[in-house]
């Protein structure tokens, strides 16, 4: 397991940042979906005519709101498996695909993603990877 030449341990970091990070954002489709409800209780409350209308705004909201949240905090947990992943040179292809995955993020998972792939398709850095599962097979 030697780590002198490659940059692995920093991009554990960086992944748990970005996990850290991304799991914070998930609070902000707490407050879509909140608003969803607070404009659906103005409507009821106003006296409007939920019949008259084509739908309700307010369950939009709600809607967007619950599905990005879950997509958030999926997004985050999987990206601070990454970080555990990368600690232990282990799973490259999880690592890969969530490299790859972080690059829908915005800037800093674009170029996380971006310079993790470069890092993992290095071929000494394969070969680590290959050399610990090997190890791990034998015990």
């Amino acid at each position: 397991m030697e780590n002198s030449n490659n940059n692995l341990n920093t991009f554990r970091i960086l992944f748990l940042v970005q996990g850290i990070l991304v799991l914070l954002c998930s609070l902000f489709f707490v407050f879509y979906a909140f608003m969803g409800v607070f404009f659906t209780d103005i409507i009821e409350s106003s006296g409007e005519e939920l019949d008259t209308m084509p739908f309700n705004p307010g369950s939009l909201f709600v809607a967007i709101g619950s599905i990005g949240f879950f997509i958030t905090i999926a997004l985050g947990i999987v990206t601070l498996f990454a970080s555990k992943y990368l600690k232990e040179i282990r799973n490259y292809n999880f690592i890969f695909v969530v490299a790859i995955l972080n690059c829908f993020t915005g800037v800093l998972g674009i170029l996380l993603g971006v310079f993790t792939l470069v890092e993992l398709n290095k071929p000494h850095i394969k070969a680590l990877f290959n050399s610990v599962e090997a190890d791990s097979f034998q015990v």
